[in-house]
């Protein structure tokens, strides 16, 4: 009987030790793609594929051996053609749950340098003023703002019951969240144009997907309370950029925190990385020492599981016949975050 392979694309975690125990272990050929010769080569009759942010399309996809699982290193699989995954009868599995409380830090950080005029501040002093507190604009306290959650997933209700803290008044727009989980943590429900025109500040917690491309453009930010500002830690897609520019420059926007933006990274002339209303973060508010622990942990016990053909705890739903998920995803949980 032929050794199973273990293919490795790339990773987030500062070494790949965990897998090559793993290897060891299960009596594995172990390959690690070193980012030079073709990818698809490396994956070549592969059982078992961890992946971070390398594209596998149906080509590389089908170097695969039959049946085989790609473990995910993170929540989002937008880097994985889940169509041609599901037509070759692979298996593709996330790690949903690794780095949320870190991700919500980070959101909710952001609101709060937004809100509080952090950045504003810092570089005033940093190039040698003395502004007053009222030179950049008025500053509310965080107990008057009104924080509307797009998506009210695992993250999301995180963010939530931080900011709540604060004061804050907690909506979500959620259509596969019920009302009755959302007043457990406090979070008012409400339909997506009620979201857009009582809300302060703009968290975005949603997968990337074809329905979710640009759900932030001109139309939404027309109608966005003037002066919002919108945070965006789940992707750089779900974002029209240049309709975000315009909503900036008109003040629909009083300003703008990203951690992922697209493309990713931007362009250096891009025009966001020059305003003084954007704070740019580069797609690390899943990064702690914790979270990359837990991250290469569970990833490499989900292939384990995978090998021995145990029941898999983080598979991810493939479309069926019909183009449709067998599960449709709606939160952070299933594709919004590294």
């Amino acid at each position: 009987m032929s050794r199973p392979i273990i293919a490795v694309t790339d990773t987030a975690v500062p070494d790949d030790s965990l897998e090559r125990q793993l290897a060891e272990q299960e009596e594995a050929t172990y390959r690690h793609w070193d980012g030079n010769a073709d990818v698809a080569a490396t994956l070549d009759g592969a059982q078992l594929v961890f992946t971070n942010f390398v594209e596998l399309g149906a080509a590389e996809l089908g170097r695969l051996s039959d049946g085989a699982v790609v473990v995910r290193y993170g929540i989002g699989v937008d880097n994985i053609d889940l169509d041609a995954a599901a037509a070759a009868g692979i298996t593709v599995c996330n790690v949903p749950d690794y780095g949320a409380n870190v991700v919500a830090d980070h959101a909710s950080m952001l609101a709060l340098m937004l809100v509080r005029r952090v950045q504003d501040f810092d570089r005033a002093l940093h190039r040698g003023a003395e502004p007053t507190p009222t030179e950049f604009g008025p500053v509310p306290s965080m107990e008057s703002r009104t924080v509307g959650l797009v998506g009210a997933g695992r993250i999301a209700q995180l963010v939530a019951r931080r900011l709540q803290t604060f004061g804050c008044t907690t909506l979500a727009y959620d259509p596969y969240v019920t009302s009755q989980e959302l007043s457990a943590q406090q979070i008012q429900p409400v339909a997506w144009s009620e979201l857009l025109t009582r809300t302060d500040i703009l968290s975005l917690h949603v997968p990337l997907t074809a329905s979710t491309q640009h759900l932030l453009d001109d139309a939404a930010f027309a109608t966005i309370r003037r002066g919002a500002y919108l945070i965006n830690t789940a992707r750089g897609g779900l974002v029209d950029h240049a309709a975000l520019v315009r909503a900036l420059d008109a003040g629909q926007l009083a300003g703008a925190a990203l951690d992922v933006t697209e493309p990713e990274p931007l362009p250096p002339d891009h025009p966001l990385r020059s305003r003084p209303d954007v704070i740019l973060t580069p797609h690390v508010a899943f990064h702690s020492i914790e979270s990359m622990a837990r991250l290469q942990t569970l990833a490499v016990d989900e292939g384990r599981r995978a090998l021995r053909g145990e029941p898999l705890r983080s598979p991810v739903p493939l479309p069926g016949p019909d183009g449709r998920a067998d599960e449709e995803p709606h939160t952070s949980e299933r594709g919004a975050h590294p």
